[in-house]
């Protein structure tokens, strides 16, 4: 069965001076997917990401998000559409509380125009802190940002724009120095927030755990698409080992 797309990205291209960071890159994300993007350092992911959120201008291509051009709007628009995403570092704002941090993401437009009142800002804060497993318990409410592990900052992150209600959501490294315990916590909900019917687009290095994940990986390799497949596919794609994974790497993955 094939799926609407929510995110179509066609010829998508960007430099920096005589760096050519994303080129020519092309990807179909249909609704209800969860796709993971993998691929070198420096391959193009983040800068991908950060053209698809309007961060950066391409130079040239277009992005389509549920049909409608976005290639050219600023952040807050694109993220007011239903586009949220998380970054590879943590960006918690540290000297507020955990629901503070949260709450922000209520004065947001899409927020304000979905909320019932007053009292469903504080109530969408909480829940958002629990389907990221933050609460209970809930003396975490009242934690300075500052407080929270590394893996609990990954999560918190994840609760501020889930507050946005998005129909698409980006995750830029979510399993980035978590260890094994952490790593467990972050898969379970990311799978429950699939499951939810929340579409995602993962960037990773962790193989396996991403690979548990998605039924679908893209592949970049200075600024293209190189390959896209299952898992399974992309362990043995001969190209794909040579640009990323390495002799016997598909065994990562597969």
């Amino acid at each position: 069965m094939i799926m609407a797309p929510i995110l179509e990205v066609t010829g998508l291209s960007k430099r920096f001076g005589g760096l050519t960071a994303v080129d020519n890159f092309n990807l179909r994300v249909g609704k209800g997917e969860m796709v993971g993007l993998i691929g070198p350092n420096g391959a193009g992911k983040t800068t991908f990401f950060n053209l698809a959120t309007g961060l950066l201008k391409p130079d040239s291509g277009t992005v389509f998000f549920e049909g409608r051009n976005i290639t050219r709007l600023k952040p807050h628009k694109i993220a007011n559409m239903g586009i949220a995403r998380t970054f590879q570092n943590t960006q918690s704002f540290r000297r507020m509380l955990v629901i503070e941090n949260v709450g922000v993401a209520n004065f947001s437009e899409r927020a304000r125009s979905r909320a019932k009142g007053d009292g469903d800002h504080l109530s969408k804060a909480v829940e958002a802190l629990r389907r990221v497993k933050l609460v209970p318990p809930e003396e975490n409410i009242f934690k300075l940002a500052s407080q929270l592990s590394h893996g609990m900052s990954k999560r918190l992150d994840i609760a501020r724009v889930l507050v946005l209600e998005p129909d698409l959501l980006l995750l830029d490294e979510p399993f980035g120095g978590l260890g094994t315990i952490e790593m467990g916590v972050m898969s379970s909900l990311i799978q429950e927030l699939h499951d939810d019917g929340l579409t995602i687009v993962i960037i990773e290095h962790k193989m396996r755990a991403l690979a548990r994940l998605v039924k679908k990986l893209v592949v970049m390799h200075f600024g293209e698409n190189i390959a896209e497949g299952a898992p399974s596919e992309i362990a043995i794609n001969p190209r794909v080992c040579e640009a990323y994974l390495g002799k016997g790497g598909g065994g990562l993955i597969a």
